[in-house]
C-alpha cells in the first residue's frame, strides 16, 4: 500500500512520470506508526520503501509487497490517494473498509476483492481505516503507462493461455471491486503465514508458489462474474487522459507541445489529436485555460500570495504577462478580480475543460 509522491529519499523505488512529476513509493508512515504503537498488527514482506521484512533480490523478483494488517479497533489514520507501481490485489478477510478508486467510492465487505491496475489512483479508509483485517499483494508488471504491455515475472506458474486471459480481465475492465470466491481466503492465509515466518530459508519459493496460486484463484473468481472488457483502458488516448488530469499539479513547468507529447510517449500530431478529442481544445489552449482558471482560484482563496507569486506558480512567468492574459480572458485585471472576490462579488471562472474560458460573473 505505497503512497506515490515526489520523494528524493527513495531513489531506488520504481518511478512513474506523469505531468512532469516523478512519483516514487512512499514509506506508508501512517501504517508504520500505527503498527509501532501497537494499534494494528502488520505482517509483510516487501521491497523498496514498502514496510515489512525486506525480500532478497533472488526471492520472488517483481513481487513488491505481500502481507496483511489486522486492526482490532477503528483507526485514526487512512491511506490517502496513492498509486502502486504494480497490480494490487487486496482482500478484506474481516470487518468493513471504505475505499475509493479513481472517482468512485466503495464499501468493502468480508470476502471482497479490490484490484487496481498499475498506477491507478485509489485510497483506503475514507478517511480512516475501520476495524478490519486486510490482505494485499502488489506485483510489478513493468509498465509506466496504460498503453504498455504487461510483463509478469517469469516465475508465475500459470499456463500461458490462462495468464493471458487473466491479464485481459485485469487490464481491460473498469470495475475494481468484486466479491471473491471460496478459494481466495485460504491462499491469502498461506501468504500471511509465509510473511509471518519470513526468516525461513524457503521463503522465496513459498511466495512464488502461493502468489501463483493467488493469481489462479483470482482468475477462477473472476470466471464466476460477467466481466465487461474495455480495450480503451489500455490505449494511448488513456495515457493522454491521465496526463491531462494531472497537468494542473505542474502548471509552473515550462511546457511545450513536444514535451507534453513526449510525456505520453507519442508524437506531437497524435497527442494533439487525442487532446482535441478529450477537451475540444488544442494542447496549448487547454494548458493556457488551465493556468488562467488556477490563477483565478488562487486570487480568490490565497490572499497571502502576491500576484507575482501566483503568476510564477501557474506558469505565466511574470505578473505583467498574467495581467495581460487575465484581462484578455476576463475583462479585468488580477488585482481587480481579487478585490471583487474578497468582497464576495466574483464567481470562479468556468472550469478549464470548457471550450472557452468565460468571463467571471460580477454582481453589480
Amino acid at each position: 500500500m505505497a503512497t506515490m509522491m515526489s520523494d528524493p529519499h527513495a531513489p531506488d523505488a520504481p518511478r512513474y512520470v506523469s505531468g512532469g512529476r516523478v512519483y516514487r513509493a512512499d514509506t506508508c508512515q501512517a501504517l508504520r506508526t500505527a503498527a509501532a504503537a501497537g494499534e494494528v498488527v502488520l505482517e509483510a514482506s516487501a521491497r523498496g520503501t514498502y514496510p515489512g521484512n525486506p525480500l532478497l533480490e533472488s526471492q520472488a523478483p517483481g513481487l513488491r509487497t505481500v502481507g496483511y494488517w489486522d486492526a482490532p479497533d477503528a483507526q485514526c489514520w487512512g491511506l490517502d490517494w496513492h498509486r502502486n507501481e504494480g497490480v494490487e490485489i487486496a482482500f478484506l478477510a474481516r470487518g468493513r473498509l471504505d475505499v475509493a478508486v479513481d472517482e468512485a467510492a466503495y464499501s468493502l465487505a468480508p470476502g471482497d476483492l479490490m484490484i487496481t491496475r498499475p498506477w491507478q489512483r485509489h485510497k483506503v479508509g475514507c478517511p480512516n481505516v475501520a476495524s478490519s483485517r486486510l490482505h494485499w499483494c502488489v506485483i510489478d508488471v513493468g509498465v509506466r503507462r496504460p498503453d504498455q504491455a504487461w510483463r509478469w515475472p517469469d516465475w508465475i506458474a500459470l499456463a500461458p493461455a490462462e495468464l493471458d486471459r487473466l491479464t485481459r480481465l485485469l487490464h481491460h475492465n473498469e470495475q475494481p471491486v468484486w466479491h471473491g470466491g471460496a478459494g481466495l481466503y485460504p491462499v491469502f492465509q498461506m501468504l500471511g503465514a509465509d510473511v509471518s515466518a519470513a526468516t525461513r530459508p524457503t521463503i522465496g519459493s513459498r511466495l512464488q508458489v502461493h502468489v501463483s496460486g493467488l493469481l489462479l484463484a483470482v482468475l477462477e473468481a473472476l470466471d464466476t462474474h460477467e466481466v465487461v472488457l474495455n480495450p480503451e483502458l489500455t490505449s494511448s488516448r488513456r495515457s493522454v487522459d491521465l496526463f491531462l488530469r494531472e497537468l494542473e499539479c505542474v502548471l509552473d513547468e515550462d511546457w511545450s507541445l513536444e514535451r507534453m507529447a513526449a510525456s505520453c510517449g507519442l508524437r506531437r500530431t497524435r497527442f494533439a489529436d487525442y487532446c482535441k478529442q478529450l477537451t475540444n481544445q488544442t494542447p496549448l489552449q487547454y494548458l493556457a485555460n488551465l493556468r488562467l482558471a488556477r490563477a483565478a482560484d488562487l486570487l480568490s482563496c490565497a490572499p497571502d500570495l502576491t500576484v507575482t507569486d501566483i503568476a510564477l506558480a501557474t506558469g505565466h512567468g511574470s505578473s505583467q504577462y498574467l495581467a495581460r492574459r487575465f484581462r484578455a480572458a476576463y475583462g479585468i485585471t488580477p488585482r481587480e478580480y481579487r478585490s471583487l472576490a474578497r468582497n464576495g462579488d466574483a464567481q470562479r471562472p468556468a472550469p478549464p475543460s470548457a471550450p472557452k474560458v468565460r468571463r467571471p460573473q460580477i454582481a453589480r
